[in-house]
């Protein structure tokens, strides 16, 4: 579950720009120059942490002074009122950096905690919960590293490391069969070729075309069953479309080798996480 901590640092100095700009007006007014203070920043509900390398980098943008201590680790899941770490430094700079610290630190541990409970849901039954491309648009490698802190797997980063035939690619390559098999001539040998179907004729035609994976989308439980049943393990399967926490378990159970979830990234609720700062507090 690594990330690259180097490589967001662009992605930081750009939304600390959007929030601070030519300065904080409110700190600048009330905060005397070198100011010293401290915070713990406390989980107010139940929930998966995820994204606490992410809050550090944020301050350490900041100043390099800041002392950040995780009491928590990616990953793991916490009660309400825990005290996931322990900040203390230049005050202004805390401040600062509270509002996008908290942002994405909520938003990641949102993702990783709905990705667990479909983990759990699944639990026994060969299928992996995985992402989608369906992300905010900058935060991907933010919100696909949630998705492992929850326990789920990671598809395809993005339009350049995977080939998926989805249903506008049909149109215009002619169907499933043309579609795979042009894949098949133009993609890297190392790349498996997936494709998209609505039905068992499509699931036919996807393995008279030797595709390597087969996207069930929208099947009721029935069919879904039956495509696979169909497969016989000559392709892996995954399902897709508008599966829920109240669906998985069911979708599961059909014997997918995936489950994709959109909704992982694109609807989730951020976790209630707040920074409670104490001036001079002393947390050895």
């Amino acid at each position: 579950m690594n990330l690259d901590l180097r490589a967001l640092a662009p992605l930081i100095d750009t939304c600390l720009a959007e929030d601070i700009g030519s300065g904080d007006l409110t700190t600048r007014a009330l905060v005397v120059p070198g100011t010293q203070a401290a915070g713990r920043v406390v989980l107010r509900e139940v929930g998966v942490v995820a994204g606490l390398p992410v809050a550090a980098e944020v301050f350490g943008r900041l100043s390099r002074d800041i002392v950040f201590r995780p009491l928590a680790r990616d990953g793991e899941s916490c009660p309400a009122g825990r005290v996931l770490a322990e900040i203390r430094g230049d005050a202004a700079a805390i401040l600062g950096g509270e509002r996008l610290a908290l942002n994405l630190l909520q938003r990641m541990s949102g993702i990783a905690t709905a990705t667990a409970r479909l983990v759990d849901r699944v639990a026994g039954c060969r299928a992996r919960i995985v992402d989608t491309r369906k992300t905010t648009p900058g935060l991907r490698i933010l919100e696909k590293y949630a998705v492992r802190a929850g326990g789920g797997a990671n598809h395809r980063f993005g339009l350049f490391d995977g080939v998926l035939i989805k249903d506008n690619h049909l149109v215009l390559a002619g169907g499933v069969g043309p579609a795979v098999r042009a894949a098949q001539g133009k993609a890297p040998h190392t790349v498996r070729i997936e494709v998209e179907v609505e039905d068992l004729a499509g699931v036919e035609e996807a393995l008279a075309a030797g595709a390597d994976i087969i996207l069930l989308d929208n099947m009721d439980v029935d069919t879904m069953t039956r495509a696979v049943a169909l497969v016989g393990g000559r392709a892996l399967t995954e399902a897709s479309g508008g599966i829920t926490e109240a669906t998985v378990s069911a979708v599961a159970s059909t014997g997918v080798d995936f489950i994709s979830v959109g909704a992982l990234t694109h609807s989730v609720r951020s976790l209630d996480i707040g920074l409670d700062f104490g001036r001079g507090e002393d947390f050895d």
